[in-house]
């Protein structure tokens, strides 16, 4: 019986199996950091529009556009899709008593840039590659009038 003893080609055949992994984990590493950095930003963004709102005279307009500004100063490119809703009627328990509060929410449209493709390759006809909806709050206590 003869054996084959030549084994060029071994390496090539290895790298063709493991570099599609370890593109996609790398890939996969970027992506998350990216959305991680934009939750970040929409939640830093949150609390900016909380500190506007809870002050006597913020406006819901006012609060609105700085969290935009926030948005777009922190590179998000869907800041004016995102939705912010400002609600100044909420209630915090301080000590035991409800306090008049403001909370802003922000819905923002993530799209992973590579991922999502990837993933309406492997899957067309389901909804895995449309953008998710991230959420970021902030919950804070009006100022005396």
């Amino acid at each position: 019986m003869r054996r084959w003893r030549s084994e060029r080609g071994t390496a090539l055949v290895e790298a063709a199996m493991v570099l599609p992994i370890l593109l996609l984990i790398s890939v996969g590493i970027f992506e998350f950091g990216r959305a991680y950095q934009t939750w970040q930003v929409l939640t830093n963004a949150a609390r900016e529009g909380a500190r506007t709102s809870v002050l006597p005279n913020g406006a819901a307009a006012s609060v609105d556009a700085r969290v935009r500004q926030y948005m777009q100063d922190g590179q998000l490119p869907q800041f004016a899709a995102a939705g912010v809703t400002v609600d100044r009627a909420a209630t915090i328990t301080v000590n035991g008593a409800a306090q008049s509060a403001s909370q802003i929410t922000i819905d923002y449209p993530f799209t992973f840039i590579v991922l999502q493709p990837v993933a309406q390759l492997v899957a067309p006809a389901t909804t895995t590659g449309s953008p998710l909806t991230m959420r970021a709050s902030a919950l804070m206590r009006n100022e005396a009038q």
